[in-house]
């Protein structure tokens, strides 16, 4: 299969990554099917698939009439057996939890045909932790997006010891087909690239504030104001969604036994507790649809200390 071949795309599972995932390869001409088992992340996700389009028609990277063509090449299903048929590619975005997402690809290998590409989005898995469990590790490997997808235009190709040559190069060739910059990594490592960086600085954003170190926006505006960037840790973990990040966060908690970590996940948790999910919710560290870094006044000396 060469990547032009890749008509039909399957994505599992509705959340931000996998709603831009399928909204990206949709607007380079796939068919794109959503599936998820929450019936509520399904019905609102038309709504949000429209909602993150109307930013790259906003910086001009596509056109209404595109984005209207690619939302009409876009169908949602619960039904598994529905999703999988005649798919030539599919991309896992369940959450950070090897056991489950073994499980679901394992499903997914009984319903999809032969040929299909299975991929994980998986931010800080290695695949080797569940390719056997796909029922197809040689056509198996990491295809890993950043968000927002579509101006974040990075993947990293990350295969694992049983991934075939062939499925590497497919993988490579559909990343540049959909408008991606594709890494590959010459061998598998948590974390990836990007992620190993960004990891890192979260970490330590999340224990300054769960330590009583320094505050949300503090910690924002040391990054800000020496980086000269408009956004800083927490502005960027809302963008990610509190749930994923209390997701990693919790699972390399109990993984690591690091008590550090369980209490940055704590941290992160008397956030769902009131219901704040980050930007997808309109609020999370910052309230939204104006957050407070984004004022001209938020880096000025003592503002909201």
């Amino acid at each position: 299969m060469r990547a032009e071949d890749i008509r039909r795309v399957l994505v599992i599972g509705s959340g931000t990554m996998g709603l831009q995932i399928g909204l990206q390869a949709a607007i380079h001409g796939c068919s794109v099917v959503l599936h998820d088992t929450e019936p509520a992340a399904l019905d609102a996700a038309h709504q949000r698939l429209r909602g993150y389009g109307e930013a790259p028609v906003a910086a001009g990277l596509i056109d209404a009439g595109q984005l209207e063509r690619a939302l009409a090449n876009i169908e949602c299903t619960a039904d598994p057996a529905a999703a999988a048929a005649e798919v030539d590619l599919v991309s896992e975005c369940v959450p950070e939890d090897p056991v489950l997402k073994g499980r679901i690809l394992g499903q997914f290998n009984e319903l999809c045909p032969q040929q299909a590409v299975f991929t994980t989005n998986t931010s800080t898995l290695l695949p080797s932790m569940f390719a056997a469990a796909t029922g197809r590790p040689d056509r198996f490997a990491a295809l890993h997006f950043h968000i927002p997808v579509w101006s974040s235009n990075v993947v990293d190709v990350m295969p694992h010891a049983g991934t075939s040559a062939e499925t590497t190069e497919l993988l490579l060739a559909f990343a540049r087909r959909i408008g991606q910059i594709p890494i590959a990594l010459r061998k598998e490592s948590f974390g990836y690239v990007f992620n190993a960086l960004y990891t890192a600085m979260n970490r330590e954003a999340l224990t300054l504030v769960a330590n009583g170190v320094a505050s949300v926006e503090d910690v924002d505006r040391a990054w800000m104001g020496i980086m000269k960037m408009p956004i800083g840790p927490f502005g960027m973990l809302d963008g990610v969604g509190l749930d994923t990040v209390w997701h990693i966060t919790d699972y390399w908690a109990r993984q690591l036994g690091d008590p550090q970590i369980s209490a940055n996940a704590e941290f992160v948790r008397t956030y769902l507790d009131r219901g704040r999910l980050g930007l997808k919710s309109g609020s999370g560290f910052y309230q939204y649809p104006h957050p407070a870094y984004e004022a001209p006044e938020f880096l000025e000396w003592g503002v909201g200390a």
